[in-house]
């Protein structure tokens, strides 16, 4: 495989996108900083085919980028591979707006292969290559410049592994026939919803100081205001106000703008600047969570009770058993809230109950809480027992 320099020239870049455009796959790595920032600051990009791999300079003077983000999110040709790719993805959405699709993440992949849950790349790497990884780079400060050759070979390391690990995961997959189970989870990580919300629900992400619509409809107001304060200075969220101040501004709210400075977490400088004007505002405005908007007690689910915690008990265990045969890691099958549901009588909406899943665990899963399987033990070992259906006639 071919390894470039560090690509900082737009002719360079241009010719790159060029012949990785000819390719199945590339795979994909991004290096940022975002300690100081709500938006991440992409400060390297690096990419691979099975030919050629390099990094990318998105800092560099006069850069064009356009290429290289056409050819991640417009090529539709073109797989994306990632690893972990959460973070990479919500970077490459803020830059276009559109998600690199089709995409494939290894770390995914790997829970279906019997590596575990969330598997790290290093380990992944060592399980199918047989050797480690060089982590001498890992706490570099990818802003600042120039970077070094060491710097940008390990940068470089992740994504000539991943080219080299995905065509081996995917024989993997198909050789066991389970390429088409990924294909939900990947349409799943490619949902740009996850990146793209609304200040407006940006209180949804916090806890919530109990059930009361007044209160809840402050945090909904002052958690917005405070989204859209970070995003337009370009700050972390606890940068402007830390998660514990939003609760207690809703639960307590200030009455006048000199109040502020009584409160924890807010300095005395809020008493008077215009940032506390903006909150006091925002605070005045708020109006009560419309009923539509309340929160359920257990979102979307029924509460358990006893004896469906028990059952819910026993789903856990089945679910271990079917992750051991199967060597698919139990997180991939399976939810703890799904389990729940089924065990409070959920039927609808369950993703245990359709698909791979249910022919794996679900289609079991549902003969044991409608009693027709059960556990039993025989030698001291555990062991699951089919039942006759009974007939109402009898």
């Amino acid at each position: 495989m071919k390894i470039h320099p560090l690509i900082d020239t737009s002719a360079e870049l241009a010719a790159l996108c060029e012949r990785l455009s000819k390719h199945d796959f590339v795979a994909v790595d991004t290096e940022f900083m975002r300690e100081n920032t709500y938006w991440p600051e992409l400060c390297l990009l690096q990419i691979a085919s099975v030919d050629e791999a390099a990094a990318i300079d998105p800092m560099a003077s006069g850069l064009d980028m356009a290429p290289l983000l056409h050819l991640l999110v417009d090529n539709h040709d073109v797989l994306k591979v990632f690893h972990a790719g959460g973070q990479d993805l919500e970077i490459i959405y803020t830059l276009t707006g559109k998600m690199p699709v089709p995409l494939f993440d290894t770390q995914i992949a790997a829970m279906a292969l019997g590596h575990g849950e969330q598997i790290g790349y290093s380990n992944l790497i060592e399980s199918m290559l047989g050797h480690s990884l060089d982590k001498g780079a890992r706490f570099t400060d990818w802003s600042r410049r120039p970077l070094d050759k060491r710097q940008i070979d390990y940068a470089i390391a992740d994504v000539t592994h991943l080219a080299e690990i995905f065509p081996r995961m995917v024989a993997k997959l198909r050789k066991n026939s389970r390429g088409a189970w990924l294909d939900e989870e990947m349409e799943r990580l490619a949902d740009p919803s996850s990146f793209a919300f609304e200040p407006d629900q940006a209180w949804k992400r916090l806890k919530l100081p109990g059930r009361n619509p007044q209160v809840l409809g402050r945090l909904k107001a002052i958690a917005g205001w405070r989204e859209s304060e970070a995003r337009s200075k370009n700050l972390p969220r606890g940068r402007i106000i830390k998660d514990d101040t939003l609760g207690e501004l809703a639960s307590h709210p200030p009455k006048n703008q000199e109040d502020l400075g009584k409160v924890r977490g807010l300095s005395a400088g809020w008493r008077n600047n215009d940032i506390g004007m903006r909150l006091m505002a925002a605070i005045g405005n708020a109006k009560p969570l419309e009923a539509d908007e309340m929160p359920t007690r257990e979102p979307n689910r029924p509460g358990l009770t006893k004896d469906a915690a028990l059952v819910s008990d026993l789903l856990k265990l089945l679910l271990k058993i079917r992750s051991k045969e199967t060597g698919v890691a139990a997180k991939l099958i399976a939810r703890s809230d799904e389990l729940e549901a089924l065990a409070a009588g959920v039927r609808k909406d369950l993703h245990i109950l359709s698909g791979w899943r249910f022919e794996e665990f679900g289609r079991d899963a549902l003969d044991l809480v409608e009693g027709r399987l059960a556990f039993a033990t025989e030698h001291g070992k555990l062991k699951m027992t089919r039942t006759l259906a009974v007939s109402d006639d009898c």
